[in-house]
């Protein structure tokens, strides 16, 4: 008789457990949950519900963007997360950290593109000619976006050089969106900027090969006119030695997870944080990296690191026999959104 009313108490328990869930989640994490249960669609709900857990059970996550994920307003989902504390460190590309608030201040003047498959050399060239950079099907206006924080960041750049003090890439575009000085600009909602609310959380960023960005390019050229000193931007080995230690002041309990958008530098750069405090800082009790994610349509092929399945990093040192491992091979810009729906329970 007892093992039935224990076996009933568990029934009602796990039922209590489902009307709970089903009450908090909003209708875009049903709608996932009924439909999403085959192939890719079932990946992505696996490495939500991983992230998921890998939150409630005290973890940390970085979040690394790489692509052109701000272009394509990923800050309308991803500044949720930032405020509600579902992610506590970003990697991403210069270009990332710039067209965030590109877009917050040059939104009503981007172009968009819809047949930009079908567009011939000269209509490429046009577009030149008229001050767009396109990045598929947006393209970005060089006058309202590239110049318009040219302005504001040349001055805080110089006042840095002249007072002689160092910053990293991420620090001058927070203390330029903080100063307010932007916000004659604002041309979408400001919770929908991931910049924003990361500035306003001061949340930690690294920010591998800024050079190449357009900022980053704007900044050399300043640097070969003499006006500043390249000494005044933080390096790339700096942001490394900055997050080997901050690495190791948050990687205990559950640890941290690494939720990687696309692949290239964004990923590669924060990754090696690991092995190279293992390997080369001989720190032999250093955790690995807590739980793993890519969402990439790359595909596994010879030599392609942003292809490789997420075992390969086992060999680097990178992931533990026993990481949570997923791979979503889909578009980032419909997968990510999703997950962080589910995360955020909408």
């Amino acid at each position: 008789m007892s093992f039935i009313i224990a076996n009933e108490m568990l029934t009602f328990a796990k039922t209590l457990k489902n009307i709970k869930m089903s009450i908090t989640r909003g209708p875009i994490s049903k709608f996932m949950e009924t439909n999403y249960l085959h192939f890719n669609a079932a990946a992505m709900m696996d490495a939500a519900k991983g992230y998921e857990t890998h939150l409630d059970e005290g973890g940390k996550m970085m979040i690394t963007l790489a692509g052109a994920m701000s272009t394509a307003e990923l800050g309308i989902s991803l500044a949720e997360m930032i405020r509600k504390d579902k992610v506590s460190i970003i990697s991403c590309t210069g270009a990332n950290l710039e067209e965030d608030i590109m877009n917050l201040v040059a939104h009503s003047h981007y172009k968009r593109v819809p047949n930009y498959r079908d567009l011939s050399p000269q209509d490429e060239w046009d577009l030149l000619e008229n001050h767009y950079n396109r990045v598929t099907d947006t393209c970005i206006p060089e006058e309202e976006a590239f110049r318009r924080l040219q302005k504001h960041i040349h001055k805080i750049w110089k006042d840095a050089d002249t007072a002689g003090e160092r910053y990293f890439p991420h620090e001058f575009m927070y203390k330029m969106l903080l100063s307010g000085d932007l916000e004659q600009y604002y041309e979408i909602d400001p919770k929908n900027s991931w910049m924003l609310a990361a500035a306003e959380k001061n949340l930690p960023i690294v920010v591998p090969g800024w050079e190449d960005s357009t900022m980053g390019n704007i900044f050399a050229s300043y640097v070969m006119k003499n006006e500043i000193k390249a000494t005044t931007m933080k390096s790339g080995i700096e942001y490394m030695g900055w997050l080997a230690d901050w690495y190791i002041a948050n990687s205990a309990g559950k640890g941290i997870g690494f939720f990687q958008i696309g692949g290239g530098i964004a990923g590669d750069f924060p990754i090696c944080v690991v092995p190279m405090l293992y390997q080369d800082m001989e720190m032999e009790n250093i955790p690995f990296w807590s739980y793993f994610c890519q969402i990439s349509d790359s595909t596994t092929s010879y030599g392609s690191y942003s292809g490789a399945v997420p075992n390969e990093k086992i060999t680097w040192g990178k992931l533990d026999i026993n990481t949570p491992k997923f791979i979503v091979e889909s578009d980032a810009t419909i997968v990510a959104p999703l997950i962080f729906a589910w995360i955020l329970k909408m």
